[in-house]
């Protein structure tokens, strides 16, 4: 028996929900053996609304989920017959292709990774126009000069009594105008 990663598309908007029925239809058919981590690559990001920082989760992959499993006869038939909401496998559905071992370990990374350390929810360009919401310039517009994206922050000149200053922000402190 080889478990085996294999990328599963669904209907955006409900890779919990057919994560949640999956995994009750493996226990009640007795397949657990033949099915591994049944993961919806999500990260953590930040964003500032009314004011206050907000953490909240956002797939990176909507629409698909990562499926560890033996694939055979029975654990086909498992995530097709009247499986609401899955579309296929991604490629071949008839004979899907395992997703490389070294693929599937950077998307598990990614997502470890985004649980731990939450990203900014916007990236912000070089030239970019911005407007400030949040500290002691809040209101004022700006445009992007550097962007650090290792430490989260941003480089904006803003107008202040008529001379441009440059001002270094937090992403969460800025969003686009």
């Amino acid at each position: 028996m080889a478990i085996n990663w294999y990328i599963l598309q669904v209907h955006s908007g409900f890779e919990d929900k057919v994560k949640l029925t999956l995994e009750d239809r493996i226990r009640k058919e007795g397949l657990e053996e033949f099915f591994g981590e049944i993961l919806v690559p999500t990260e953590q990001v930040v964003e500032m609304i009314k004011g206050k920082r907000k953490t909240s989760e956002r797939k990176f992959f909507p629409g698909y989920m990562l499926v560890a499993m033996d694939l055979n006869d029975s654990t086909w038939h498992v995530l097709h017959d009247n499986m609401p909401r899955v579309v296929g496998f991604v490629g071949d559905d008839e004979n899907p292709t395992p997703l490389p071992e070294a693929d599937a370990q950077k998307i598990i990374g990614r997502i470890q990774d985004g649980a731990e350390a939450p990203r900014p929810k916007v990236i912000f360009e070089i030239g970019e126009a911005v407007r400030v919401t949040d500290g002691p310039f809040a209101n004022f517009q700006g445009v992007v000069e550097e962007v650090f994206p290792e430490k989260g922050r941003v480089k904006v000149m803003v107008s202040i009594f008529g001379r441009d200053t440059p001002v270094e922000l937090e992403y969460i402190q800025v969003s686009n105008t």
